[in-house]
């Protein structure tokens, strides 16, 4: 029912639209710069067949034009050539280590990445016990990268709260 009604819009006074669109001024060319239509008058002058030469059909060129035969096809983007190229292995993934703040909603890791949480408790693990935890056995552990792991273990730490009694503490004198 929408098509018929649809159609019947479209089809309203269709004749007269065309006709109006048909009998419309055409766009003339673009106004050349002053300086190229002085050139141009001075070389009509001078040469009054070039304007009978422009107008005239060149037989011999068209019946060349005739004979081209065009013959193309598409040629293959870059992006295809290197999909194509570069085929991705598939990803090895592992279980995360622990279920513990709320890490049920992830259901597996790539290998050689670890969650933020596990590298909080590596690097916990390690300060705590330097002795087991050490780069060697996280590699394992993780499945990551020596270099990686040595990175990790150099330049990140973890916080460290201290406590202190109130006999340690300097009282700060009020004013």
């Amino acid at each position: 029912m929408g098509a018929l009604v649809i159609r019947g819009i479209r089809n309203f006074n269709v004749e007269n639209r065309a006709e109006r669109e048909i009998s419309k001024i055409k766009p003339s060319l673009a106004p050349r710069h002053p300086s190229t239509s002085n050139l141009l008058q001075e070389q009509i002058s001078h040469y009054p067949e070039i304007k009978g030469e422009i107008a005239r059909k060149d037989d011999k060129l068209l019946s060349f034009l005739k004979d081209v035969y065009v013959d193309s096809k598409d040629p293959v983007s870059s992006l295809q050539v290197k999909a194509a190229e570069t085929c991705q292995e598939p990803k090895e993934f592992r279980l995360p280590k622990g279920h513990q703040f709320g890490m049920i909603n992830m259901k597996s890791i790539p290998k050689g990445k670890i969650s933020v949480v596990e590298a909080l408790t590596l690097l916990n693990n390690h300060k705590l016990y330097p002795e087991t935890w050490t780069a060697e056995k996280i590699v394992q552990e993780y499945q990551l990268e020596k270099k990686d792991v040595n990175s990790l273990l150099k330049y990140f730490v973890t916080f460290e709260v201290k406590i202190f009694t109130p006999e340690d503490k300097k009282a700060i004198q009020s004013k």
